[in-house]
């Protein structure tokens, strides 16, 4: 088995359904060189967003290309640090090294794709794009569909066929990957015009702005217009997010709408010029919402500094970025500027570590004094953990489902008395060096069953490797966890090449011999014969308009939900906020009191290692909160803030003991805030 993020694949050993279109490709690396006499193929090019993450539905990217018929592209954004350590993980183990959905996506998309000559590109090639190339060919073949799959990937070699693997990434060779840039897709489009695009880690952005660059003929010193380019395609690649999903909240007279609205949501889509005019939009007269709210929210999404937004290709301002509404399903947005110095000199490598092993369980407690119960339940574990493995006591962590787990009500608990909680369902994890330790920890945790408080219940089992005993299934259990650690590389040192491959419709011949032996293959028409997804279909939404949004008042005491709108995002343990005023003139007397001093309190609950922070066994120790940082990033274009908290996320969404790994509720955490807004 190989070591590194590419299996080394013998392509002389191809199978005998497929063919080689061309050779493997002369391997270049990621310096950036100019485009020899790029043309131009379209003064407008139509590209949308059929997936924003890995669990998103094929029915809706197929929805959106029913309903838009100007698109030419389709991107299918699957890849993110967590599923990418899972995928290394999953082919470590001898599973699949790409995205095991790919099949199930191409079904449902291929057959319309091609009939309306829409390119779909996506990484869902992860850690092995050659094997997602496979997977897509047999499915063309079984079809009845002719295609060209190219694929694009970091490769392992340099020029001289050499390894690249060097001192400046020594022990990188396992599973490392490096974010890319646009330049490989655009080399398979303009060389091979393929049907579909498979890539590795490639930027999310890269993924929008490869068919605009291809299409409209811009160079990569074309700085303008890369830079809008790329504010479209950071725009488009969370898909629903910027059409009203992850938007919608019942109590907040600005973003409370219908959940039949939010049914017939659509994906979005860019409509992008030749000189960088750029509209995002969704199909006319569906649900969801399209907004200079819902624009601004995905605008600052894990965008760090918006004056310094990093991809490989370009770094762009979006301070001044602005939003203006045509209608309904549609919105104009303009002020992407290149920042200086507008191309990162070195590229994000990412590669997987070993972090320790998980063990986490729950137990349930109902009606009175469930908290109290809950408490010492924690206790006892703790207490057993300590006699078992002492000096272990702060890599476990304890929360109560339903009443502190997300810290939204922040350190102020008697917001919430526990003479209101029924239900009490204690959490506990940890993160330790051996997985016997983890394997302990699970055992002590069910120990509870007999040992316990009263009426504790609602727990699985399953079998644990070291021990041969059944423990609980999903509410306890243990798992080696993997890191994904960064490291910045200069572009002479990274590599990528391409493949590309036609599916082979078997010969009359061949499918005769197959049915004497008993294998009928069914050949479907190229031709698209309309939607054979259930469920599909055209709803009559009436949209409720928000109301006009008035100044918040002040000098009285007031929740955060009443001034300002927010999203949160990660960034390995960094938590990404917007602060997004509900009336933009609003925003200086916010900058007034969202200050560092401000937000490191509100998130300092996080810390915690208790639902009951007066047991002093298991206070959390101050010296954490010297770690975290808070940086706060003026966004004038659009009235708003954007705050990095950094060291707040517990190691990151791979290795995170909290039950949001993420961090995404933590808007909510800030929105719940009281504020005095001064006059």
């Amino acid at each position: 088995m190989a070591n590194l993020l590419f299996p080394c694949y013998s392509y002389a050993l191809v199978r005998s359904e497929f063919r080689e279109a061309v050779a493997l490709e002369e391997v270049q690396n990621c310096v950036v060189k100019l485009r020899s006499n790029p043309q131009r193929h379209r003064n407008k090019v139509y590209v949308g967003c059929g997936a924003g993450f890995g669990g998103d539905r094929p029915m809706a990217a197929l929805k959106l290309l029913e309903r838009v018929e100007e698109l030419n592209y389709i991107v299918l954004e699957c890849l993110a640090e967590r599923t990418l350590a899972d995928r290394y993980r999953v082919m470590m183990s001898g599973g699949k090294g790409f995205d095991p959905r790919v099949k199930e996506w191409l079904s449902v998309l291929l057959p319309l794709a091609l009939d309306r000559g829409v390119c779909i590109i996506t990484n869902m090639g992860a850690i092995d794009p050659p094997g997602a190339q496979k997977e897509i060919l047999n499915l063309a073949s079984n079809l009845g569909l002719e295609i060209t799959v190219a694929i694009a990937y970091e490769s392992l070699f340099s020029h001289s066929g050499n390894s690249v693997l060097s001192n400046e990434s020594s022990g990188v060779g396992q599973g490392r990957s490096t974010y890319l840039g646009a330049a490989p897709i655009v080399h398979c489009l303009e060389n091979y015009k393929p049907h579909v695009v498979i890539t590795s880690r490639v930027a999310d952005a890269a993924l929008f702005l490869a068919p605009m660059v291809y299409e409209l003929g811009w160079d990569w010193n074309d700085f303008e217009e890369l830079a809008q380019g790329t504010l479209a395609s950071h725009l488009l690649e969370c898909g629903c997010q910027l059409t009203g999903g992850y938007f919608t909240h019942p109590g907040d007279a600005y973003r409370d709408f219908s959940f039949e609205q939010l049914l017939d949501l659509s994906l979005p889509y860019a409509e992008v010029s030749y000189k960088g005019e750029v509209c995002v939009g969704k199909e006319k007269d569906s649900g969801g919402l399209l907004s200079y709210s819902t624009c601004a929210e995905q605008l600052l999404y894990e965008v760090g500094d918006p004056a310094n937004y990093i991809t490989p290709d370009l770094v762009v301002d979006f301070s001044d970025v602005q939003f203006h509404q045509i209608s309904k399903d549609k919105v104009h947005c303009k002020g992407a500027k290149p920042s200086n110095p507008c191309r990162p000199e070195k590229l994000l490598q990412l590669f997987p570590n070993e972090s320790g092993w998980k063990g986490w369980g729950e137990i349930s407690y109902g009606g009175q004094e469930c908290l109290r119960r809950a408490q010492a339940a924690e206790y006892l574990v703790r207490s057993w953990m300590d006699e078992r493995y002492p000096g272990i006591e702060e890599k476990i962590v304890a929360y109560i489902m339903g009443y502190d787990s997300l810290k939204a009500i922040g350190g102020n608990k008697d917001s919430c008395s526990a003479k209101e909680v029924i239900d009490a369902r204690l959490r506990m994890d940890g993160l330790f060096d051996q997985e016997e330790h983890a394997d302990g920890f699970v055992q002590e945790f069910i120990a509870l069953y007999t040992n316990g408080p009263a009426g504790g219940g609602g727990i699985r089992y399953i079998q644990l490797a070291l021990t041969n005993i059944l423990f609980p299934f999903g509410s306890t259990g243990q798992k080696k966890e993997v890191i994904l650690q960064k490291l910045l590389i200069d572009r002479e040192n990274i590599f990528w090449q391409v493949n590309v491959k036609n599916s082979i419709i078997p010969s009359s011949e061949n499918q005769s011999a197959n049915i004497e032996k008993g294998q009928v293959c069914t050949i479907q028409k190229k031709k698209y014969e309309g939607s054979y997804a259930t469920g599909i279909q055209r709803l009559t939404t009436n949209l409720k308009e928000p109301p006009s949004p008035v100044s918040a008042p002040s000098g009285s005491e007031i929740a955060l939900y009443h001034v300002a709108h927010s999203r949160a995002g990660d960034k390995g343990n960094d938590l990404n906020l917007s602060i997004i005023p509900h009336f933009p003139d609003d925003i200086g007397r916010l900058r007034n009191v969202i200050t560092p001093h401000w937000v490191k309190n509100a998130v300092s609950p996080l810390l915690e290692f208790s639902s009951f922070p007066n047991d002093q066994a298991t206070q959390c120790p101050n010296n954490l909160l010297e770690h975290v940082l808070v940086e706060i990033y003026d966004v004038p274009g659009i009235s708003s803030l954007n705050i990095v908290v950094r060291n707040i996320l517990d190691g990151g969404v791979n290795c995170s003991r909290r039950i949001d790994r993420h961090g995404k509720t933590l808007s909510d955490l800030i929105l719940s805030q009281k504020v005095i807004l001064p006059l």
